[in-house]
């Protein structure tokens, strides 16, 4: 008899202890749906159809990884764009000041501050970087495109090399102002030219690569989102800079001097052209993300209720299933603490 009494007691006290253990875990389940509206455990809900909601999932974050991809890529482009713009403005102004100084006694001095100023500007704005990658280095971000013209610097020396090749003195000498308008017309289509085409370019003044960065802006689309400084308007306008900033204008004779600033107008008109076309391709680019974007931002809202569709619980039904499998757990709890009571000697 007391046997029988003892493993009763068992069986029951291990039977509530199960149905604790089952309904904690039915209850954990129920309190996750009720706290976030899908499906605990969505692959076991769904069964076979599984498969759709990983499609879905998939394709739901490949739209937010391009989505911050264009944020990133618009913010570049966003700097190219200012950079080409500021060049632009300032070329404009140069313009002015060579039609002003070609007529003006003591041309090549006027015009020399503004020539160096403009030049540095533009060495500057061409090694802009962003997220710590150059914009106008091509394909090697990581390295700094344009080379400083200075004393030493190849392009500097290559420039100094070739006026000594071509007059036989530099450009400090006073021996300048002999150099006649065809020495000097020669001397710029030709050697002074060369500098500022490849190999030349590449060799002395740019590391940038032609062939620019591109980035996916939509599941079907691809666009070039940089620019190279190797771009001819850039190219005019470090010839034009450093024509009328480092070939002794100060001392030439007025008509070989209005050579060189006829060369200069012509190189700058020529490059605000080049710039404005440049500028306008960069702005279809960035229409062109802004359009992927906000139709990326479509599909993605499209996805998350096709998702929400499939993964979605009834919030209330949950909050049902909490509060009753709550007050089975507390019922089994009362029962067993009853049980652990349960002695014979109550009964002696």
């Amino acid at each position: 008899m007391m046997s029988a009494n003892y493993i009763s007691t068992l069986m029951l006290s291990s039977s509530l202890r199960y149905s604790i253990t089952n309904n904690q875990a039915a209850l954990s389940k129920a309190s996750t749906e009720a706290t976030t509206g899908r499906f605990a455990d969505v692959g076991l809900e769904l069964g076979a159809t599984t498969g759709g909601d990983v499609t879905l999932r998939a394709d739901l974050n490949f739209a937010d990884q391009l989505v911050d991809t264009n944020g990133l890529v618009a913010g570049r482009l966003d700097v190219t764009q200012d950079r080409i713009t500021q060049l632009s403005t300032t070329a404009t102004d140069f313009l002015k000041d060579l039609i002003a100084a070609r007529s003006t006694d003591g041309g090549g001095r006027i015009i020399l501050p503004p020539a160096s100023s403009n030049l540095q500007d533009l060495i500057g704005a061409l090694n802009i970087s962003y997220n710590g990658s150059y914009l106008f280095s091509g394909i090697n971000t990581q390295t700094q495109p344009i080379t400083a013209y200075t004393a030493g610097s190849a392009s500097k020396n290559q420039v100094d090399s070739d006026f000594l090749a071509a007059f036989g003195f530099s450009q400090s000498s006073a021996s300048v102002s002999s150099i006649t308008p065809a020495q000097m017309q020669t001397f710029l289509n030709t050697s002074f030219d060369a500098e500022f085409t490849s190999p030349a370019w590449n060799t002395n003044w740019s590391t940038a690569t032609d062939q620019v960065m591109q980035s996916r802006i939509s599941t079907t689309e691809i666009a070039d989102t940089s620019v190279s400084a190797n771009q001819i308007g850039f190219r005019k306008l470090a010839e034009a800079y450093t024509m009328m900033a480092d070939l002794g204008n100060a001392n030439l004779n007025q008509s070989t001097f209005q050579v060189v600033v006829d060369k200069a107008i012509g190189l700058v008109g020529s490059a605000i052209t080049d710039l404005a076309a440049l500028g306008g391709s960069v702005g279809t680019v960035q229409q062109r993300i802004t359009t992927a974007t906000d139709k990326l931002k479509t599909q993605k809202d499209i996805l998350s209720n096709q998702i929400v569709g499939m993964e979605k619980v009834d919030p209330a039904e949950a909050s049902t299933r909490v509060n009753a499998l709550q007050t089975q757990i507390q019922t089994a709890l009362a029962l067993t603490s009853q049980l652990q009571k349960i002695s014979l000697i109550n009964y002696l």
